[in-house]
């Protein structure tokens, strides 16, 4: 079987797209899950905490 350059941009296109929206749903998962909430406001409050004052 020999691979040539167009089957294998034909692959990544079609594969390619489905693992990006995959990942990108993976991750609003992820960001939207109930549980995390306190860490995610617990990071956005620490971000300020060390700023030091002119």
């Amino acid at each position: 079987m020999d691979i040539d350059h167009d089957t294998l941009v034909a692959f990544s296109k079609s594969w390619g797209l489905l693992y990006l929206i995959a990942f990108a749903v993976a991750v609003t998962l992820y960001a939207f899950w109930p549980s995390n909430r306190e860490r995610f406001r617990d990071a956005k409050k620490r971000i300020l905490e060390g700023d030091d004052r002119p």
